[in-house]
């Protein structure tokens, strides 16, 4: 990756200028490092937007992959305040539009930002598992994304993503500024939209929370090779 010192010169540029040069960055990085291979194209044919695209999560090139295949669409990603106080790691942020949540916590200026965005049509990208797996592989989801689905309404349209984690793997120090990209190829698994199911009158709410969960990070597992499908085997 580039340098903190060059990523703090980029970033004190007028905005239109950091975010140009920032595009010519990741497109260079992703047109020599990473074979991008897409599936299911055919699925956003004719889809409903605006819309929300689940995805699994295993690299911080996930973002930059995925705005490249997702650019007609367009959608807004969901991502950690992290990733923005970082002067290399924004430079990422800059290339694709992002609403900032605060992690496992209840922000609620956070959410309501994100349903705003929905109401006004813009298409979102959210990762349920809330983090990037270091197992390489599914973990948990969190709640978040069903207060969001349940709110807008959108449909959702999932997506299973693998060979990032060799792009631009994570570091085990935890410093994302360290981490550099490798050649790597690159698999993107596109589904079909589906709308959220909402819960009957007569169902508890723990056990559907519990269900729809699970229902909706299946049909990102089903895109997935099963060594990447973790928790949802």
């Amino acid at each position: 990756m580039i340098s903190t010192t060059t990523a703090k010169i980029i970033n004190s540029l007028p905005d239109k200028l950091v975010t140009y040069i920032s595009k010519k960055i990741v497109a260079m990085y992703l047109k020599k490092y990473a074979n991008i291979n897409i599936v299911g194209s055919e699925n956003l044919k004719g889809i409903q937007t605006p819309t929300i695209f689940i995805c699994n999560h295993l690299s911080n090139s996930d973002g930059l992959v995925l705005g490249k295949v997702l650019k007609e669409i367009d959608p807004t990603f969901v991502a950690g305040e992290k990733l923005s106080h970082d002067a290399v790691t924004s430079i990422g942020v800059n290339v694709v539009k992002t609403t900032n949540i605060k992690p496992n916590t209840a922000d609620k200026e956070g959410l309501e930002k994100i349903i705003k965005l929905v109401k006004q049509g813009e298409s979102l990208l959210i990762f349920p598992e809330g983090t990037r797996s270091r197992a390489g592989s599914l973990l948990e989801a969190k709640k978040g994304i069903l207060l969001i689905a349940r709110m807008t309404g959108a449909p959702i349209v999932p997506i299973g993503l693998y060979g990032t984690e060799k792009l631009l793997p994570i570091n085990k120090e935890g410093e994302m500024r360290a981490e550099n990209f490798n050649y790597a190829d690159v698999h993107i698994n596109i589904g079909k939209q589906f709308d959220f199911l909402k819960r009957a009158k007569e169902q508890d709410k723990t056990e559907y929370e519990e269900f729809i969960l699970k229902y909706m990070m299946n049909k990102i597992a089903e895109l997935l090779p099963e060594s990447y499908r973790g928790v949802y085997k």
